[in-house]
């Protein structure tokens, strides 16, 4: 985000109020069913639009959607590849919410090919045939995937480039993998919903997958995130990213162990540090369970997305097989709130139940203690005013 913004504004006479620049039309066009005993959401419909010098200023509303980790592989292939089978049936009822969003991110914990051998030494190999795939993300309105993670060369460098070739053909803006590592640490520019964004990615996970000067692979970053070569390294990506002077700067970061649900200090310190550097928004990812939002200075740090399709199944009682999508909505640029919609995971993707919905709003707010969010209702999810 332009950081002169509000001092621009200012100037100009014109009021900001809770970090954003007038308001619009409060939701996306489809909202999720709504149960009986739901109280209606506490934010209003409209409000007055700014005004500069008496004349009504159209303003500039654009959501997007931040999604977890997205494995479109393994056993989902032998479902979704049937060639009678449509791959937007994936997303079943979710499908409207996720088309009525300007955009949707997410980690992308696969690759995307029929080639390549098991890398060796893993559990765990996901890849998913582009052939239908990528018109499954193309049908979740998948706009940009953040390819920097432990699974992006399951099958070699012969199935990393394919994956690159597949998103570039099917038009999904991409970052945190490359032929070399200044290629892998580049940001992606792009547009969304009027809005220049740039991105970058990294993964603190399985430096085996790193780039190097002369082999292909991941932005991968040691853990040890306070230590010079670290810094370095991200804020050269980071200064990479604001030359291109974009509306907003997104980090999204593979971070942190599978399976807890909450963020380590030294996470939550890092994410200050992006912050600090001049990211606009940190989309964590990673431990497969949606963790806490934090508002930190002028920045958002998503503390994990959790999980948005993949074939996992339930680990223990941490509840990955429901999440949210966490819908940003920037007026003229400008964080104005985040709606949190929840669905739930079982080889593809369906609105939550009552009882489901409710089980997400109790968790998360508990998982949030550390931090100082509020979370108010809204129908079946929550929503941060920012």
């Amino acid at each position: 985000m332009k950081r002169n913004r509000r001092a621009f504004l200012s100037a100009m006479g014109v009021v900001a109020f809770g970090g954003c620049i007038g308001t619009s039309t409060d939701s996306p066009p489809s909202e999720m069913p709504t149960g009986a005993d739901a109280p209606p959401t506490s934010e209003s419909t409209t409000t007055p639009a700014t005004t500069v010098d008496s004349t009504t200023t159209a303003h500039r509303k654009t959501t997007i959607g931040f999604g977890g980790d997205t494995m479109v592989g393994r056993s989902l292939n032998g479902i979704y590849g049937d060639e009678d089978v449509d791959p937007a049936t994936i997303w079943g009822d979710f499908q409207p919410r996720l088309q009525s969003l300007d955009g949707v991110f997410c980690n992308l914990e696969c690759c995307l090919s029929t080639r390549g051998e098991r890398f060796p030494d893993r559990t765990y190999h996901f890849r998913g045939d582009p052939a239908w795939a990528v018109p499954a993300l193309n049908a979740g309105n998948v706009t940009f995937a953040s390819l920097a993670n432990n699974h992006a060369m399951d099958f070699g460098a012969v199935a990393l480039t394919d994956t690159i070739d597949a998103l570039d053909a099917g038009g999904i803006e991409h970052a945190g993998t490359g032929e070399n590592a200044a290629a892998a640490r580049a940001p992606a520019t792009f547009s969304v919903g009027g809005l220049d964004v740039a991105a970058i990615s990294f993964s603190d996970e399985y430096e085996f997958y790193a780039a190097t000067e002369d082999r292909p692979g991941i932005a991968w970053i040691s853990r040890n995130y306070d230590g010079p070569e670290t810094q370095r390294v991200v804020g050269d990506a980071i200064e990479r990213a604001k030359a291109t002077d974009p509306d907003i700067l997104v980090a999204s970061v593979h971070w942190g162990e599978n399976w807890i649900e909450r963020p380590r200090d030294r996470l939550v310190e890092f994410g200050h540090w992006l912050v600090d550097r001049g990211v606009d928004l940190v989309h964590g990812h990673s431990a497969h369970v949606v963790q806490a939002i934090e508002q930190y200075e002028d920045g958002v740090i998503l503390h994990d997305t959790g999980d948005l399709v993949d074939d996992f199944g339930i680990k223990d009682d941490l509840g990955n097989d429901k999440s949210y999508l966490f819908e940003v909505t920037l007026i003229d640029g400008e964080f104005e709130k985040i709606r949190l919609v929840p669905f739930h995971i079982d080889d593809g993707v369906r609105p939550t139940t009552e009882d489901e919905a409710a089980w997400l709003r109790e968790t998360l707010r508990d998982r949030t203690d550390p931090f100082e969010t509020t979370y108010e209702r809204a129908r079946e999810g929550l929503v941060v005013q920012l």
